[in-house]
């Protein structure tokens, strides 16, 4: 691997990318799912704006000159563990005494297994972002086989290492309903976090998502109170 090469689109400062911490967070390019309401498509269709791009070699110099000023480094993407890129910055990023957060569609358990297994890289934090039921993956990309047992997979994963670790699901109309709501909240510790996000229109992967009314508040509302029912922890925002 080339360190001089671009590999993705760095926040040089970020007060909502790792929980608790002051961090700084890559978004590397590519992804394996293509899912139809994404707005980071740019960075999985690997075009991001050039004046955006950032090497390895930038973000390690990113990250000596501002040491005393962040504490945490997040892996995102795309879908990070995709990237050559991933594995370098996070022994870089160890080293320096930055904790680390991966952010993952959780398509790629062994992948992720590998970070555990290396005390170099292994991560503090994962958020696992959650599509829909586990039985409806064919939707974001048929090409990915059997992507709702590798999320599943995954899930246990982390259970078994137990990280620091949160579940995101976005509520789009088409992808998520009450009972998919009830499906995924199954799949998932009873004590996890779980952070239920509004979905926006305008910037989607697939342009007919773009006329996709969301749900009003009440209907928000409903879903969540729906996923608070089984997961307490669980918050919208």
């Amino acid at each position: 691997m080339d360190i001089d090469n671009p590999v993705g689109v760095l926040h040089k400062t970020s007060f909502v990318d790792f929980p608790g911490r002051v961090a700084s967070a890559v978004f590397l390019y590519g992804c394996n799912l293509r899912c139809p309401y994404c707005y980071n498509h740019n960075l999985v269709d690997n075009i991001p704006p050039l004046e955006e791009m950032v090497s390895c070699k930038d973000i390690v110099e990113h990250l000596n000159r501002r040491r005393n000023v962040i504490s945490g480094f997040v892996l995102s993407g795309g879908e990070p563990l995709l990237s050559p890129a991933a594995v370098f910055l996070a022994a870089e990023a160890k080293k320096s005494g930055y904790d680390l957060k991966l952010d993952t569609n959780g398509t790629l358990p062994d992948k992720l297994k590998y970070f555990f297994c290396n005390k170099e890289i292994r991560p503090d934090f994962i958020a696992l972002d959650i599509k829909t039921s586990l039985n409806r993956y064919n939707l974001l990309n048929p090409r990915v086989e059997n992507a709702g047992l590798l999320v599943q997979e995954t899930i246990r994963l982390l259970e078994s290492e137990q990280p620091q670790m949160e579940f995101r699901t976005v509520l789009v109309p088409e992808l998520i309903t009450k009972n998919d709501i009830l499906q995924i909240a199954s799949c998932l510790p009873k004590d996890a976090v779980w952070k239920l996000a509004r979905f926006r229109q305008g910037e989607c992967l697939d342009k007919r998502f773009n006329t996709i009314i969301p749900y009003t508040e009440k209907e928000y509302q409903d879903l969540l109170d729906t996923a608070v029912s089984v997961i307490p922890g669980t918050e919208l925002r």
